[in-house]
């Protein structure tokens, strides 16, 4: 290995590019005093890392950059590159020829590359130093460095004896891992430490999750339970709905039953007046009658108060005045006293029939002289007892129902007074049909049955006056009915 060029430029006197090509064997520089030889070592010197500014003869390192002089300016840097022979392969690279080179600014800046790939100062000191070239920079000898050399103390003869011999590269690598490993053992420290934190912290931490864990299956069970909840109480509703529609069936299947018998009764007493009849007992059958006549005026009067309750729920809107629902009380006061009569009558021949049937029963028995007989005359006049009552019971019940909707036809009136009392001051008003008419006693229910929808017409004088009165009803959404 042996040095085979060395470039300068800008480097202390060397202004322009100077190479300078080095042969094997030795190499001398002469020249006049002040010519820059000694230059040339302080470039050596320089681009192989030497760091203080004493060790290139100068005050401070910016000092090697060319200041300039009367004729040519100052330079902004200064630039040496050293090419090595490689041939050998002392160096620990795979090149042949090793260019290593340095930089420096006036900014301070410095920059080294080797083989013009820019890298830092300790790569080229780790390159150089397997060749026996560090930054003792042993293989220059400058003046007065022989008797340095000698005079030293111990410990700096050592150092340049182990740089020659390639232990102080071993040295420093040495000192390079201990330094790493003290660093690596403080990082160790540093993560037990952390490590000891973050232990001390998991204890709560874990705490916390085995309570979120809980909090979880607790809140799942929890939406479980509300759902069966919900599902238990659907189900409740369904089966009330399910038996909510099995009492309606059941209750419509009992009221046929009911009506059957009913039929059945009516067919039973229509019999025994039949069978008395063909006995000759003309006192008993005509009280029958009599009594059979009741019943019918009673189911009469319940029918028609079935007809007029029907009546008056389809035309409650159509209700034109007050005086209507005076009409009903006044009606129905009248079907009271009626019923009244007629329960009357019957509980007296209830008792009459009751008497007489007896009676029958025991001139039956008598004259056929069977007791079985008697007993099955007491039971048939019984059973025509029970018909009868049951008919009372029926028409009471009727009674009731009717109360309730007048009541409800008085709600359904004040609710419309306003629109009917300005319907009956119109002009040309002469009052509602029923008020006009007049009919008699005996024809009273079938004419109110036949004219249900239009006894509460208001009767107007003339067609115009029919006109704005239906215009002024429409217009107010009332209901009602109008006759010209």
């Amino acid at each position: 290995m042996f040095l085979k060029s060395l470039t300068l430029k800008g480097f202390k006197s060397f202004a322009d590019t100077t190479v300078m090509q080095l042969e094997p064997g030795v190499t001398v520089v002469v020249g006049p005093n002040g010519s820059g030889k000694s230059n040339v070592v302080d470039a050596i010197a320089w681009v192989l890392g030497a760091q203080a500014p004493s060790s290139v003869r100068s005050q401070k390192m910016d000092d090697v950059i060319f200041a300039g002089t009367s004729k040519r300016p100052a330079l902004g840097r200064a630039e040496v590159m050293l090419t090595i022979d490689n041939s050998a392969g002392l160096l620990p690279i795979e090149f042949t020829e090793v260019s290593v080179s340095r930089t420096l600014f006036r900014s301070g800046e410095s920059e080294y590359a080797i083989n013009g790939v820019q890298c830092r100062l300790l790569d080229v000191q780790d390159l150089l130093s397997d060749a026996g070239v560090g930054r003792q920079q042993h293989v220059i000898v400058s003046q007065g460095q022989i008797d340095a050399v000698l005079n030293a103390r111990p410990e700096d003869r050592r150092a340049i004896i182990e740089e020659a011999s390639g232990v102080l590269k071993h040295r420093k690598r040495k000192e390079k891992a201990e330094r790493r490993l003290e660093g690596t053992e403080a990082n160790l420290l540093r993560a037990q430490d952390l490590l000891r934190e973050v232990r001390r912290q998991l204890r709560p931490l874990e705490r916390q999750a085995d309570s979120a864990r809980r909090h979880g299956a607790i809140a799942s069970e929890l939406r479980t339970l509300q759902l069966y909840i919900a599902g238990r109480e659907i189900y409740a509703l369904r089966t009330r709905l399910d038996n909510s529609a099995t009492g309606k069936v059941e209750g419509e299947a009992n009221e046929k039953i009911l009506r059957q018998k009913l039929a059945s009764l009516d067919t039973a007493v229509m019999a025994d007046e039949a069978e008395l009849t063909a006995r000759g007992e003309s006192g008993t059958s005509d009280e029958l009658v009599r009594v059979e006549q009741l019943l019918g005026r009673a189911r009469g009067q319940v029918a028609v108060l079935a007809e007029r309750r029907r009546s008056v729920e389809r035309d409650r809107g159509q209700l034109m005045d007050a005086g209507v629902v005076a009409s009903l009380e006044a009606d129905v006061s009248t079907a009271h006293e009626e019923l009244a009569r007629v329960v009357a009558a019957i509980e007296e021949s209830k008792v009459q029939e009751l008497d007489l049937a007896r009676d029958e029963a025991a001139l039956v028995a008598d004259k056929a002289q069977d007791a079985e007989s008697a007993s099955l005359a007491v039971r048939i006049a019984e059973d025509a007892f029970d018909a009868a009552n049951a008919s009372y019971m029926a028409a009471v019940a009727a009674s009731s129902g009717d109360n309730a909707r007048v009541e409800t036809l008085r709600a359904a009136v004040a609710a419309n007074s306003s629109s009917l009392g300005e319907l009956a001051n119109t002009a040309g008003a002469l009052g509602s049909l029923k008020d006009l008419i007049e009919v008699e006693g005996e024809w009273e229910s079938a004419v109110f049955a036949a004219l249900a929808d239009a006894l509460n017409a208001m009767v107007m004088s003339n067609a115009q006056s029919a006109r704005e009165s239906l215009a002024r009803m429409r217009s107010s959404d009332a209901m009602g009915a109008v006759v010209a």
